[in-house]
């Protein structure tokens, strides 16, 4: 069995892959002074919870938050004795090129998206991701990772606007009724909400005008359902992209 480990600012993601279907997906919360023991009481406890029969063999490493990745190898060779495969390392290959300038660092997370996005529905592809910042990752025709944009994050548009106007609530973001508000929350719901969808439509307007070609536009991420409804913003929505991405990697090194 494959664990697949998806960390990212805010949440922390794993998953068990038997070859053909994952079993189980759990998440956490990111923190990068949680041990190796404190995370393998948690998910022991919640594997047994369905009644898995915990057989890894392998483990695959996503990390935008390098401090966490240290407990991480620790929990993977203390509880199921394997090093683990950290994408962004020299020894993780990718089945895909990254052209961008020289010394830059691509997150971890936007090359398992692009191997992911180029597995499952081929090149010229925009990947939008709904994290803690919203990601546009551009693939190119034969899957090479090309560039993109980033965004600040829904959420976290909606905690500056709480924090930084004493008189505005802490809200959740939703789809209001009408664009024209009658109260505060409607007020900022309605700027969130389709201030985000003129965002995403414009920004993927001007990466399909720039790259001149036909490009599909794949939604993933917390937030994504919710903007899935919207006016036919994307050609289709995964909701395990990076799970999927991490098999592909782990299965590209262990054939090279």
């Amino acid at each position: 069995m494959l664990l697949a480990i998806d960390c990212g600012n805010t949440n922390t993601v794993f998953s068990i892959w038997d070859g053909e279907t994952f079993l189980c997906t759990l998440r956490t919360s990111t923190h990068h002074a949680r041990t190796a023991d404190a995370y393998f009481t948690w998910f022991s406890t919640l594997v047994n919870h369905y009644g898995i029969k915990l057989d890894i063999t392998d483990v695959i490493i996503s990390s935008t938050v390098p401090r966490v990745v240290f407990n991480l190898r620790v929990f993977a060779d203390r509880f199921f004795g394997c090093r683990p495969l950290v994408v962004g390392k020299p020894e993780c290959l990718l089945p895909v090129d990254v052209r961008v300038d020289a010394g830059t660092q691509v997150g971890p997370d936007r090359l398992v998206n692009t191997v992911a996005g180029f597995d499952r529905h081929g090149g010229d592809l925009i990947l939008v991701d709904f994290g803690t910042a919203t990601t546009f990752d551009v693939v190119a025709a034969d899957g090479a990772y090309i560039g993109g944009v980033i965004a600040p994050g829904v959420n976290l548009s909606l905690e500056a606007l709480h924090q930084a106007a004493a008189a505005l609530p802490h809200i959740d973001i939703a789809k209001p009724q009408n664009v024209i508000g009658t109260n505060t929350v409607e007020c900022m719901q309605s700027g969130v909400f389709w201030g985000y969808v003129g965002l995403v439509r414009e920004i993927c307007d001007r990466i399909k005008a720039e790259r001149d070609r036909p490009m599909k536009v794949i939604s993933t991420g917390g937030l994504a359902p919710l903007f899935q409804q919207s006016y036919a913003l994307f050609d289709a929505f995964e909701d395990d992209l990076t799970m999927h991405g991490l098999t592909v990697i782990h299965q590209y090194n262990k054939d090279n």
